[in-house]
């Protein structure tokens, strides 16, 4: 990433980007989408290695993972959090890897269904778990301060792999997770 990008962009708003308050954006810009994008450079596989075999089968849920992520249509954030949960066959997954593996996929330009598939499928590629359900509710901010201006609406998306489509798996995912009784703050 170019600084000199950024100073043509905020000369192509209408700014001057030697205007003393200006001077270093392009240098923080660049800086920020260094972490902002930081999921490029990141694979599941290298996320997902701490792995142990463990005689567990049952429901295994890491919930109220916070994310940020930016919008590939607008470039606005939107932000949330992710309910992740899986059935082990033989492996479970350190604690931390679900919270990494969000930050992988939401640090990248997305769109929120994509970014709850490949979630979903990451677990269940590496894993080989009986399933997997992901669920995403958020805010997207180019719902609240461009387009149709609502800033109260939030967007809630689900993937589920192999047993979660039983109906009974799925209501104990979603009922484990609080989401019938949850906001998003």
């Amino acid at each position: 990433m170019s600084e000199e990008l950024i100073r043509n962009i905020l000369e192509a708003i209408g700014e001057d980007p030697d205007r003393e308050g200006l001077l270093d954006t392009p240098k923080r810009v660049v800086k920020s989408w260094e972490t902002l994008f930081g999921g490029y450079h990141q694979r599941p596989e290298d996320v997902l290695t701490t792995q142990f075999n463990e005689d567990y089968k049952s429901m295994v849920i890491c919930d109220n993972i916070e994310f940020y992520s930016t919008c590939e249509h607008h470039l606005l954030p939107f932000y949330g959090i992710c309910h992740i949960a899986y059935i082990p066959t033989k492996k479970v997954v350190g604690l931390s890897k679900m919270p990494r593996l969000v930050d992988l996929y939401a640090r990248r330009l997305q769109v929120q269904e994509r970014l709850t598939e490949q979630i979903a499928n990451s677990l269940m590629n590496f894993l080989d778990p009986l399933g997997v359900g992901v669920i995403i509710k958020s805010k997207h901010l180019c719902m609240v301060c461009r387009g149709v201006q609502k800033r109260h609406a939030t967007m809630i998306t689900s993937s589920i792999k192999g047993i979660f489509f039983q109906p009974n798996v799925k209501e104990e995912f979603i009922n484990l997770v609080g989401l019938k009784s949850r906001s998003l703050e």
